[in-house]
Order: C-alpha cells, then sequence, then structure tokens
C-alpha cells in the first residue's frame, strides 16, 4: 500500500463526507526534503517572540528543497542526574544524555520540553539534538559524592539512549563503563537494536544483578513501525535484541507503550506472545497521552496516515483521559480511565498471566556500590 497524503476538506465534501471536525485547521504538508521524519510540521517554540508556519504562496520552487538533516548542539551540563518525585514512577533519579529524538515518533510525550531550549517540538525535536559529551565524567563525579546513596537509576525515560546519534558519540557507552566500575543499578528502556552492542558490559552488570532492559515495542507490523517511529529499529530488529539480552542473562522486559486507539491496540496479544517467545520476563503497557504541543503533533500525523479514522482515534482518546487529550494528574497518566482502559488492562493481565509475564522484576542490588575515585575539578581560567 502506497502512503498517499490525506485529501482536503474540498474532495471529502465532494464525496458526501464531509469535513472531519477533528481535521480543521490541518494541511497536509509538503514532504519533500524531510522524508524519514514523524512530525509533519514545525511551529515556532511557544516561548520564542516570533512564530514561523509553513504555507503555500502560489509559487512554485525552482531549485528543491535541502536534504533534511540532523544538528548537533554541544550542552555543557552542570549535572547528570535528574530527580523526581512523582508516584507513577518507579524510580526517583534518570538520566538523558541526549535531548531531542531522532526516532521521531509524532505521539512522544517529551516534545513539548524542546521549547524550552527555543525549538519547536515539530521537526526541531528530530533534527536539532542536543548532545551531552561529558555526561561521564558528571556521572563519575555525582556518585563521588560523600552523601551519595545509591539507588537505580533510568534512563531512555525522556529520549532513547540508543537513538542514531549514539553510533557516533557513545555516550551511553561511556556511561555503562561508569556504572560497571562503581557496581551501580541502572534500568534502561529503549526502542533500538544498538543495545546489543554494549552486550559486554551489560553482561558484566547482569551477573551482579545491576541492570534491567525493557524493550518498547509498539507494533508488529514493519509499515505502521516506519510510519509511528521512522527511524527506530524495525519491530523484527527489538525481538532480536531481546532474545540476545535474554541468552546473555540479562532480565529483559516489553513495554507496550504507547496503545494509541483503533491503530495499535488490536497487537497487545501478538506483542506479548513474540516477546516472551524471545525471552521476555515482564511486561508493561503505557496508554497514549498527548500534553502540550504533541497533541496537534499527532493529530497532523494521523491526518497524513489514517484520514479516517481522525475523529474515532481522538474520541477514544478523550474517554481514557476523561474528555481531555491528557490527563496529567498523577495516578492517571500511564493508564487512563473509563471501559476501553479498562478492556485493555483486562487484555494485558490474561495474557501477562498465560505468558507467565506477570511477575514483577526482582528488585536491582545497591549494595555492592562502590564510589569511584574523585576526580580533581578542572580549574576555570576564564
Amino acid at each position: 500500500m502506497n502512503i498517499n497524503v490525506a485529501p482536503s476538506f474540498e474532495t471529502l465534501e465532494r464525496l458526501g463526507r464531509g469535513p472531519d471536525r477533528d481535521l480543521i485547521g490541518f494541511k497536509p504538508p509538503d514532504r519533500a526534503g524531510i522524508r524519514g521524519r514523524g512530525a509533519q510540521s514545525n511551529r515556532s517554540g511557544r516561548f520564542e517572540k516570533t512564530r514561523r508556519e509553513d504555507f503555500d504562496d502560489g509559487w512554485e520552487l525552482e531549485e528543491p528543497q535541502k536534504k533534511f538533516e540532523t544538528v548537533e548542539h554541544v550542552e555543557r551540563a552542570g549535572s547528570i542526574i535528574s530527580r523526581n518525585s512523582s508516584p507513577d514512577l518507579h524510580f526517583d533519579r534518570s538520566i538523558n544524555p541526549y535531548r531531542g529524538c531522532a526516532h521521531g515518533c509524532s505521539y512522544c510525550y517529551a516534545r513539548p520540553s524542546h521549547a524550552y531550549l527555543g525549538h519547536s517540538a515539530g521537526l526541531d525535536f528530530e533534527r536539532d539534538i542536543h548532545i551531552k559529551p561529558d555526561a561521564a565524567r558528571l556521572l563519575k563525579r555525582e556518585l563521588s559524592r560523600p552523601r551519595y546513596r545509591a539507588r537505580p537509576i533510568a534512563i531512555g525515560t525522556n529520549t532513547d539512549p540508543y537513538q542514531p546519534l549514539e553510533r557516533k558519540h557513545g555516550i551511553m557507552r561511556q556511561l555503562l563503563e561508569v556504572f560497571c566500575q562503581a557496581r551501580h543499578p541502572l534500568m534502561i528502556t529503549t526502542k533500538s537494536a544498538l543495545v546489543t552492542r554494549d552486550l559486554d558490559l551489560l553482561k558484566e552488570l547482569g551477573r551482579q544483578n545491576l541492570v534491567f532492559v525493557t524493550i518498547s515495542i509498539t507494533t508488529m507490523d514493519h509499515k505502521l513501525s516506519r510510519w509511528m517511529e521512522p527511524r527506530a529499529s524495525a519491530p523484527a530488529r527489538r525481538l532480536e535484541a531481546i532474545r540476545a539480552l535474554s541468552d546473555a542473562g540479562i532480565a529483559t522486559g516489553v513495554l507496550f507503550a504507547p496503545v494509541i486507539p483503533a491503530i495499535n491496540d488490536m497487537e497487545l496479544e501478538r506483542i506479548m506472545e513474540n516477546s516472551a517467545a524471545q525471552g521476555a520476563e515482564s511486561a508493561g503497557m503505557i496508554m497514549l497521552r498527548l500534553p502540550g504541543e504533541v497533541k496537534d503533533i499527532f493529530r497532523e500525523w494521523l491526518l497524513r496516515y489514517f484520514p479516517n479514522r481522525v475523529s474515532h482515534v481522538m474520541n477514544l482518546v478523550r474517554d481514557v483521559r476523561g474528555g481531555r487529550e491528557n490527563d496529567p494528574r498523577f495516578g492517571w497518566r500511564m493508564g487512563g480511565q473509563g471501559p476501553y482502559a479498562q478492556m485493555l488492562k483486562q487484555r494485558l493481565d490474561l495474557i501477562t498471566e498465560k505468558l507467565a509475564l506477570n511477575k514483577a522484576p526482582s528488585p536491582l542490588n545497591c549494595d555492592l556500590f562502590e564510589a569511584p575515585e574523585k576526580m580533581p575539578e578542572q580549574l576555570n581560567l576564564f
């Protein structure tokens, strides 16, 4: 099946269907030059002084658009471990080696955070990637502080630590070397098979019960995966990663996230069955949530790929979120509420019990931690 641009409102009206109220204000963009990206537009960030918006002025371009390339921004962070107190999360600290993510998932809840960096939550989020080359040095410094107490650190909760630029910079591998040296527990979440590059380090951590890896799988359909997450590893590659990690003795789970009503919800059982067959030990699920600018970015994506389902999908999202596109309340953000959300939870409970995926992961070992040797601070001459 070919990917076609969604029909215009005039076309819909000629067909006797009338314009969909969820499509109002959205125009299918020109995809020239931005193939392999998820967002369909690049509206100005909410903190920018000026606003820009693409439109057709009637003049044809004399030259083809330039290739859409990733732009790297070096970020000199003062610290690397972030803290949180959310009751929805099973960890209180995390690390993000990168800000922005080239995987291009239109539904990514981290997109609004790019506005704080002066970028758009749309295409800029996938193109303008902030890298933290000092991450390993900062981690070593923070772990060596006298008052530091070891607790599992989560990596990949905001943007993917194994996104494409990791092949070039290896920041995640440098972090793993510090974790191995300090024998510190960590949890990794990723959509990338690149995680298997670091099997040697993960194996060392796994022998001491210091690591748990979660592979996120949203669909088993290769074509749908290319639409939903254009630069992430293919579903088959992620299953291979689960097998490789499991065979290496590394505790591994699968995360079905996000569940998008009427798009991938029918694949829940299939994803669980395939993951269990490859050695996954546990499973979880997160409902779609659309905070801030993500609501419009996701609706534009729907308009391009599923123009006939926009209202149906968005109505189900609102049913799960108490009539809104996003419910930020603690306790409801991940699973939602209402009959649809309850039905999905029942399906998850049934299939995970059948496949023995319903057991909580074993607690990671925090007793082996040894603070790394503290490095002298570099003198600042300016």
